[in-house]
């Protein structure tokens, strides 16, 4: 019976699931396999600054790191609608935190902003150009089940220079 407990992972590693929402964690990140609701999404943004802030990176970099993951997740609910299923992977790293987010249409790919920032007239299409903004760069790419958005958030406060 010991040797069962041995084999096993750490409690704070198991998976997490419940409906629409299952959780890896790791030890400075997780990957999160969620349907796009309101109530993941918020459950995903609390996650992220936790995880961002337990791994010693600071404050205004998890903030950083949780606004762009609200962004990328915003973004693939507008391609892809309510309730898609999404993987959000956080990776806190030495470099910094790697974002990246999956959504299942690899056919509606994100463009850059035409957007300005300081354009109080917009209702939308702000959301890569605060991606771009608080990282060192997104990339885009396909997959055989849909597309992956992905970037780092530095440490030097989140922003780019």
């Amino acid at each position: 019976m010991h040797e069962a407990e041995v084999l096993t992972d750490p409690p704070s590693l198991s998976p997490q699931a419940s409906c629409g929402f299952y959780l890896v964690l790791r030890d400075a990140g997780f990957a999160l396999y969620m349907s796009a609701s309101q109530e993941h999404v918020r459950e995903m943004r609390q996650l992220v600054f936790k995880t961002v802030a337990g791994a010693g990176i600071g404050e205004e970099v998890a903030g950083s790191a949780q606004l762009v993951a609200s962004e990328l997740v915003g973004n693939a609910v507008e391609a892809c609608g309510d309730f898609a299923p999404l993987v959000v992977d956080i990776d806190a790293g030495s470099e910094g935190v790697t974002v990246k987010v999956h959504d299942p249409d690899r056919d509606r790919l994100p463009r850059r902003p035409g957007t300005e920032l300081d354009d109080d007239q917009a209702e939308s299409g702000r959301g890569l150009g605060l991606v771009d903004l608080l990282t060192s760069g997104w990339q885009v790419t396909r997959t055989p089940v849909g597309k992956q958005l992905s970037c780092r958030v530095d440490h030097q406060g989140g922003h780019r220079a």
